[in-house]
């Protein structure tokens, strides 16, 4: 015999075999285009961020999300003249966080091997040097045309 509980929040179905055999008769419900739990993309319908969005790759979660998600709140929200240019300690509090756990967070140079760093260092796992705080990929400084470099993008 089939019976349902509840678990506090949760909801446990136990059914039979019978059960199982008859046509269901649940009605779907039509989705909600502001369901935040939805594949929206990066940006909600309302102007918001989707944490669950797996453009992100997961970084809003781990050991450094907290950090990820205020540098980008404060990015994409950001008022300035240099969108963003408010955000610098948050972006270098990321990647600080980030240099703390290498094995979760590789950074560029480990993952291409050039004779230069072979022959500075000998071992690709070699710690960057102190002076080194930025890499070109989250270096915050203003390009040519004052804008932010993005992902794809290095600044020269």
């Amino acid at each position: 015999m089939s019976y349902c509980r509840q678990e506090g929040k949760d909801r446990i179905i136990f059914v039979t075999k019978e059960d199982h055999e008859t046509p269901s008769n649940a009605e779907l419900i039509a989705e909600d285009p502001d369901d935040p739990y939805e594949e929206q993309g990066l940006i909600l319908p309302n102007g918001d961020i989707n944490w669950n969005c797996p453009c992100l790759g997961g970084m809003a979660s781990g050991p450094c999300g907290s950090q990820f998600k205020e540098a980008f709140s404060c990015f994409h929200y950001s008022k300035e003249e240099v969108k963003g240019s408010e955000c610098i300690d948050n972006f270098r509090n990321m990647q600080e966080c980030m240099q703390r756990y290498p094995e979760l967070y590789p950074q560029e140079e480990e993952k291409e091997s050039s004779p230069q760093a072979d022959s500075d260092s000998g071992s690709a796992s070699a710690a960057p040097p102190e002076s080194s705080t930025l890499t070109p990929e989250t270096d915050s400084t203003p390009g040519p045309d004052n804008t932010l470099p993005t992902d794809n993008q290095t600044v020269s």
